[in-house]
């Protein structure tokens, strides 16, 4: 056999394996349909201890993944919001399940209507690279607590992780209730392609739109969890050194690798340079060194560094200005690469005909666009497409409220950064090209199920009043009905 007829006998025998694990969890869902509050906390309990006993290994897996990936991190963005998300989990699921009763409207009294939750089945999980852990564990504690049984596809970005990963949850799961699954793109092409009873994706959003497609296939309902340019507003009264200390720490948390990281700040004119200052001081207090410094993460693979690379080449081409604002020896910028670790950046002077102004940047390079009013700078987040997050730094109510009201955006965080998506009872996802659908706490639950409504009749009712043959009687009643 050839080594072309090798690779294509390997491709099958994977997506045999996977649409058996597939068939394993339909059966073992038909088995039980809708498993009991203790069952799903006892399931979300083995996962709680899972990541406390394995924490370090988890810990040291992603940051060889990475090349250096802090640990620090890892705990504060993964580890810790996953496990937050799973005690609030265990401590409402019950709550969650309970049927909500009501009364019929007025006219079918006395009849009653009930919504009841049910799992929906199986569901697929597809996990990126940025956050593998959290963003697996996050989707896998709704399903459960929905009482679905799960698949989950890790990305090959971090293959250590996905090993790790599925280790462990082989080691405390039931192959049948979770099962995780590695490989390469071709794997997640088929992945996506099993009639799920709901397939949530999180990662860019030109995978996203083959997702959909490959899920349309079988009618399969998706919650997508996208990117794109997520702006940072400073308003006119914004405290400028206050605003650049929060935006560049969460433009700098994991490198900038994460989805709702501030893409690019708008900002008054006159205080882009003031600005610039602030943000040299922040990253000197937050990252004195840059190459051996553990609590600065790597860029994932050097894939990523040179696409970085290429965004910064394409705007200086195109007259925009680079400003490292390190204040590390470390020469780690777009010519003097030592590791694969970029400085934080900024760039001004940029215009959309820049392959950074147009694409996610997912990397700690954040663009300056000012603006002249407080009207052009809502105008430009409305000109261009829904972000997955917005931020706005300001004290002046009015601002606060026009921002809200006269924008759209997945998710609003004020005054701050990233910290909306670490909230149990908000609901976290896109709009639009950013996304659809979402989940964590309750609305991760219902995400994952579905929502039966139920009419109640009682064996005393008045529907015979408005039976054929109609007459008199029934035209009189119309008229009540239809003032």
């Amino acid at each position: 056999m050839n080594s072309s007829s090798t690779v294509n006998a390997n491709a099958t025998s994977a997506a045999t394996k996977l649409q058996n694990q597939f068939l394993h969890a339909r059966a073992a869902y038909e088995l039980d349909r809708c498993p009991r509050a203790d069952t799903r906390r006892v399931a979300l309990e083995k996962l709680g201890h899972l990541l406390v006993e394995n924490s370090a290994a988890i810990q040291a897996a992603i940051s060889a993944d990475f090349g250096n990936r802090s640990t620090h991190e890892t705990q504060l963005l993964e580890i810790f919001p996953a496990l937050s998300a799973i005690r609030h989990a265990r401590a409402h699921v019950r709550s969650w399940m309970s049927p909500s009763r009501g009364f019929a409207s007025l006219w079918f009294m006395p009849a009653r209507t009930e919504i009841r939750p049910q799992p929906l089945g199986v569901v697929g999980i597809i996990v990126p690279w940025n956050y593998p852990l959290m963003l697996a564990i996050g989707p896998l504690v709704a399903a459960l607590g929905a009482g679905n049984r799960v698949l989950i596809k890790m990305s090959e970005f971090t293959p250590r992780f996905g090993e790790l990963f599925a280790k462990l949850i082989a080691t405390n799961f039931a192959s049948d209730q979770v099962a995780v699954i590695t490989g390469d793109a071709k794997i997640a092409v088929e992945f996506s392609a099993l009639p799920f009873d709901h397939l949530l994706f999180t990662g860019s959003t030109s995978v996203g739109r083959q997702v959909m497609r490959a899920a349309a296939e079988n009618l399969t309902p998706v919650t997508l969890e996208l990117g794109g340019k997520s702006p940072a507003i400073i308003g006119p009264d914004a405290d400028i050194v206050e605003a650049a200390q929060k935006i560049i720490f969460g433009k700098c948390l994991n490198a900038g690798q994460t989805c709702i990281a501030p893409d690019y700040v708008l900002l008054p004119r006159d205080k882009e340079a003031a600005f610039i200052e602030a943000a040299k001081h922040a990253v000197a207090a937050l990252y004195p060194t840059l190459a051996n410094n553990p609590d600065y993460t790597s860029i994932v693979n050097q894939r990523h560094v040179e696409r970085l690379q290429n965004y910064l080449a394409d705007a200086a081409s195109k007259g925009a200005s680079i400003t490292s604002i390190s204040s590390a020896n470390e020469l780690l910028d777009i010519h003097h690469q030592t590791v694969q670790k970029i400085a934080p950046t900024l760039v001004h002077g940029v215009n959309e005909n820049m392959l950074l102004m147009q694409e996610e940047i997912f990397g700690p390079i954040l663009p300056l666009v000012p603006y002249d009013s407080f009207d052009d700078a809502l105008q430009y987040v409305n000109d261009h497409p829904r972000p997955l997050a917005l931020y706005y730094f300001g004290r002046d109510h009015h601002n606060i409220e026009r921002v809200l009201d006269e924008t759209v955006a997945g998710g609003v965080t004020i005054n701050e950064t990233l910290l909306h998506i670490s909230q149990d009872e908000l609901p976290f996802g896109g709009v639009g090209p950013s996304g659809m659908g979402a989940y964590h706490g309750k609305f991760g639950f219902d995400t994952f199920s579905k929502l039966k409504p139920i009419f109640r009749q009682p064996k005393l009712n008045g529907l015979n009043l408005l039976k054929p043959p109609y007459g008199k009687r029934v035209e009189q009643m119309l008229k009540l009905l239809l003032k």
